[in-house]
């Protein structure tokens, strides 16, 4: 059975697959590398990837970890890609993504919001609850802010037009970050926002073992 490597979206860690049994399935979660400086999503992809020592693996890829994984899906050969609350290519991003691009807006962000919790950011997120509000907290306190800074450029002026055929792409329809009428899903969990793999993780878990 193939080994199956994850990678985390922007901002948050394995913490928020906490609620999925990936049961006897060889799994490893991949950390974050520090970005070079003016480093590109591509140089990066190529890079992290050394991390993956398995033949032929399964990339499983949560928001900006699935936008990773169809770069590195380029580099190396893999069984499958798993797509969960992302965008396959430029084309799924939602227009105001683009716009901040073009007009560099993300550069006029102060750290204090890409780092404290708020209740703006729990609606983006579709948070349900008291405890997945501190579990994003402790999250994002945890986050490098060099981190999230160049990773948000790399999502805005993301230019990837293809991904690959063995492609699979869980999406929410309540996902307010991503919004699915961008996107060409596969599978769609119901009520499912952009933190579904922590309140909707049975309906993801199961889908996930059905493919695997």
């Amino acid at each position: 059975m193939s080994k199956i490597y994850v990678f985390s979206g922007l901002g948050v860690d394995e913490r928020v697959f906490d609620n999925i049994d990936f049961g006897r399935l060889d799994v490893e979660f991949i950390d974050w590398i520090e970005p070079l400086n003016n480093e590109s999503l591509e140089s990066y992809a190529f890079r992290i990837s050394k991390k993956i020592n398995s033949e032929n693996p399964i990339l499983i890829g949560l928001s900006f970890g699935g936008m990773l994984s169809v770069e590195i899906s380029k580099i190396i050969k893999i069984k499958k890609v798993i797509l969960i609350a992302s965008a396959k290519n430029k084309f799924e991003l939602p227009f105001v993504f683009k716009l901040s691009g073009k007009l560099k807006l993300n550069k006029l962000l102060p750290n204090s919001i890409l780092k404290h919790q708020n209740s703006i950011i729990d609606w983006l997120f579709g948070i349900e609850s008291n405890k997945e509000k501190q579990l994003l907290k402790s999250i994002l306190q945890d986050t490098d802010t060099r981190f999230l800074k160049w990773a948000i450029n790399e999502i805005i002026n993301w230019k990837n037009e293809i991904y690959p055929e063995n492609c699979i792409h869980i999406h929410g329809n309540l996902d307010r970050i991503l919004p699915i009428k961008n996107i060409k899903a596969d599978f769609v969990i119901k009520n499912g926002g952009h933190f579904m793999t922590v309140n909707k993780a049975k309906e993801i878990q199961d889908v996930i073992l059905n493919l695997i």
